[in-house]
Order: structure tokens, then sequence, then C-alpha cells
């Protein structure tokens, strides 16, 4: 490839790029393959998904599975980040979800965020760079549009981070939060995609077993199934 047409490229004069070409773009990015597949739905080379592949509604045999957890906090979302279905250990990890049943909104616009999540900045990173992986592949999605214009006008920080084009699916994760009720919790998360949903992710935390997270994870259930919560 030479330097003319990568700069025909980069300006948009050149809007026709082989697979080929692509692929060796990511592979000079050091692209990982989230960011891989992203670029290629960018240079029109893979599938968009239709903007309301994604129901609202989850299968009834998932809430009765995540409902059957009740030491792990398990929610399922949709490629906007709006929860659609949450059980009852969960509600209690996230505050009944009293400012938004959006996770890029818990993020960015709840001013507790940044206590709540103890890693707030990688959190904030890695949630728009997967927003981003699903607004890339339903772009025209009208949720999807109205979640991205809400926090582009509300929060300076996701605009700065959204700036970058960073486009990257959640995988196994820890994070750290300072939970009002039980204090602090680090958890590991699993991410799954829902095969009967196509669109739907379904996201479970974990404790460590006999640690101080396990231990507090058990109050917050305890809690919870009592409605003992301030």
């Amino acid at each position: 490839m030479s330097v003319d047409y990568y700069i025909r490229l980069e300006q948009g004069r050149e809007r026709t790029p082989s697979a080929q070409v692509v692929d060796a773009l990511a592979t000079a990015l050091r692209l990982g393959e989230d960011g891989r597949q992203h670029l290629f739905r960018l240079a029109g080379l893979s599938p968009r998904a239709r903007a309301a592949a994604v129901p609202d509604r989850v299968d009834p045999s998932l809430l009765e599975l995540m409902s059957a957890w009740p030491h792990n906090p398990a929610i399922v979302y949709n490629r906007a980040f709006d929860v659609l279905a949450s059980n009852a250990i969960a509600d209690a990890l996230f505050h009944d979800w009293a400012h938004s049943r959006n996770l890029m909104h818990v993020v960015f616009t709840d001013p507790a965020a940044r206590t709540f999540y103890r890693d707030w900045r990688e959190v904030a990173r890695n949630s728009v760079a997967g927003f981003r992986l699903g607004h890339g592949k339903a772009p025209d999605d009208p949720r999807i549009q109205q979640v991205l214009a809400e926090l582009l006008d509300a929060s300076s920080a996701f605009a700065e981070l959204w700036s970058s084009h960073d486009a990257r699916g959640k995988a196994l994760e820890r994070k750290d939060f300072e939970h009002r009720d039980v204090g602090p919790l680090t958890l590991t998360m699993q991410t799954f995609d829902v095969r009967s949903r196509p669109g739907q992710e379904l996201v479970v935390y974990h404790a460590e077993p006999g640690s101080p997270s396990s231990e507090a994870l058990a109050l917050l259930g305890t809690l919870a199934a009592t409605g003992r919560r301030t």
C-alpha cells in the first residue's frame, strides 16, 4: 500500500478499499478481533445488523436462571446499554437503578459514579469502547442514537473518549466497587452473548471464594432478600 493511497483513505477520498487493504491496516494498527471487525464494517465489507434486531424482551428461561443466582449479580443489556433484566442482588449492587437503568448513564451522568466505581477511568474507557462496538453494528438504531446524543450533550468525559474511536467488546474483567451498604467489593465479570436474543448480552459478577468481597457480596444478598438496604 502506497503512502499516497493511505492518505486518500485517511482523508475519505478513497472509499472502496479491498478486504486485503483493510486487513493490512488492522494488522498495522494492532487491532484486536473486535476492532478488526469494526474496521471492516466501517469499510462496508461486513454486514451491519438491522436497527430493530435487538428485542427488549428477555428469554423467560434466562430470567429463571438469573433468579436462581442469589449470590451472583446478573444483568442483561442491549447494544444501547439499557438494562433489560437484572436479578435481585444486581439491583442491590446498583442501588436499585435509582439514577438510570442505562449503564452508560450510570457511568457518565450519575454524580456518585466516580465513588461507586473505584476504577472509574478504566470502567469509562471500556464502556465507551463497548458502546462504539454496538454503534458500529447498528449505527441507525434509534435508541443507540438517542443515548449517544444524550451522552455527548451531558458528559465531556464521554465526548473525549468517544473521539478516540476505540471499539472493543467486554471480556473477563475485574471491577472494584465502593458500595454504600457493604463497603468495598472486587468482582470479576463474565460476559456472554445471548444466543436466543441476538444483540443482548448477559453479564455475571463473581467474588473470589473466601475473600472479603465474597463476604460483602453475601451480606448484600442477604440485604437484597430481606429488603433491608439504605
